[in-house]
């Protein structure tokens, strides 16, 4: 029998992946040497391939919670809907922003139309496609829309 895992080592990848996401949070803080950047598509196809990772996790949790703390369960699936809704305005954006693929290509020798999953824009869908089928699977289009107050001009 292996012991327990003590509290200061549980999830050491959970925690690295929030320690790395906060890094690149700062690294990204704009200073007077480094004016603000808007987002670009490689930055919006990393960003969903963490949310979609997060969203497996979360499905996963209020899976295995709800038998026996239903309340706690429906929280976290509370927690899995929004993440999916955040999860699916990536994936626009990342649609919305200009495809620079042309200066991708004279900068790198690298043809990511060439890799076996496709390219990278293919990549997203894929994913976001995988994911949203688990959604649509345990919610029903009511749970999915989002519930703004604000008012859209």
């Amino acid at each position: 029998m292996t012991p327990p895992t003590p509290p200061d080592d549980a999830h050491p990848y959970l925690r690295a992946a929030s320690a790395g996401v906060r890094h690149h949070t700062r690294a990204l803080a704009s200073s007077a040497a480094n004016p603000p950047r808007p987002a670009d598509r490689l930055h919006l196809d990393v960003l969903h391939a963490h949310l979609t990772a997060l969203h497996q996790l979360l499905d996963w949790l209020a899976e295995n919670t709800r038998p026996p703390h239903p309340a706690a369960g429906r929280h976290l699936a509370t927690a899995h809907t929004h993440l999916w809704q955040a999860t699916s305005e990536v994936h626009s954006a990342f649609h919305l922003l200009p495809n620079d693929t042309a200066a991708q290509a004279e900068s790198s020798a690298c043809h990511p139309e060439r890799l076996p999953e496709g390219p990278p824009v293919l990549t997203i869908c894929q994913r976001h496609l995988v994911a949203g089928h688990v959604v649509r699977r345990k919610t029903t289009p009511t749970d999915l829309r989002p519930h703004t107050t604000a008012c859209v001009r």
